[in-house]
């Protein structure tokens, strides 16, 4: 675990990273200081090519209950304070820091939500690719009881995983829910004793990294997610085109079609820090403004 972090652990074994909030004393609270280490996380994992996936979990008895309010009434009085402003000088939302940061991932992300995940400790996990929960996990878009709004991008994320009319009646409400509804809604993929749900998890990032090309899934997982904003399916077709391009002569597939002949395990030669290829020509994040 790197000496540097003090708010999450960060260990990583069999190819799987686990990112575990951990303040157990205060159901792992969302701070500025635990966003910046989540942050700094997610380019170590990119840049590690041992790593195949990432898990992220809480410490303790909760998953993330939400943005601490340690200083009480004036905890988002001074919201943004210490990250950066756009042109007009509106500071950003550091859930949605952190958001943004794991949409961009080049590993797949699998949260592993083992107890309260409320506010923005359920936003952070909308764009990981897979929720997984404990059967006493329990789930809160809580902000309209707090007088504020959805964060975290998650007017963007949050429709596009459960649909708009599951997304408003949570939002509207705030009302917590248990992990039975989170799983009809299909926010979770799959509900598990607590003492299963990081084998679980473990399990599915280990199938992940046993039978793909790791350039593959980055590229598939970046393909998947930017379409969602796409207007048309020609735009996928366009980027589909360019990857099966790129991808159709390497030694990947290469690899891939050989080790299916031959029925053996593949051994793929390619790795992420070498590099994607660049499927999605004038790709700009959008400046905030």
């Amino acid at each position: 675990m790197p000496l540097d972090y003090t708010q999450i652990s960060y260990e990583v074994a069999d190819g799987v990273a686990t990112l575990t909030l951990d303040r157990p004393d205060r159901l792992n609270a969302f701070t500025a200081t635990m966003m910046n280490e989540l942050i700094d996380a997610f380019g170590r994992t990119d840049a590690d090519d041992a790593v195949r996936a990432v898990i992220v979990t809480g410490r303790g008895r909760g998953f993330c209950a939400g943005a601490d309010l340690a200083a009480g009434p004036d905890t988002f009085g001074t919201a943004g304070a210490g990250t950066p402003t756009g042109s007009e000088g509106v500071p950003r939302d550091g859930g949605g820091l952190l958001t943004l940061r794991i949409f961009e991932s080049r590993k797949p992300v699998i949260a592993a939500i083992n107890g309260p995940a409320v506010g923005v400790g359920i936003t952070m996990t909308l764009p990981m690719d897979l929720r997984l929960a404990s059967e006493d996990a329990r789930f809160g878009f809580v902000f309209a009881r707090r007088g504020l709004v959805p964060e975290a991008a998650s007017s963007w994320f949050l429709p596009r995983v459960v649909g708009i009319n599951r997304a408003l009646e949570w939002v509207f409400t705030g009302r917590v829910f248990g992990a039975d509804e989170a799983l009809a809604a299909g926010l979770v993929r799959s509900i598990h004793p607590a003492e299963e749900l990081l084998e679980a998890a473990r399990q599915l990032a280990a199938e992940i990294g046993a039978n793909t090309a790791p350039v593959s899934v980055a590229l598939s997982r970046l393909m998947l997610w930017r379409m969602l904003g796409a207007t048309h399916p020609m735009e996928a077709h366009r980027v589909d085109s360019r990857a099966i391009a790129a991808r159709g002569p390497s030694p990947d597939v290469a690899e891939g079609v050989s080790s299916f002949l031959e029925k053996r395990a593949p051994a793929f030669p390619m790795r992420v820090s070498d590099g994607l290829p660049e499927v999605f020509p004038g790709w700009v994040e959008p400046p905030f403004e």
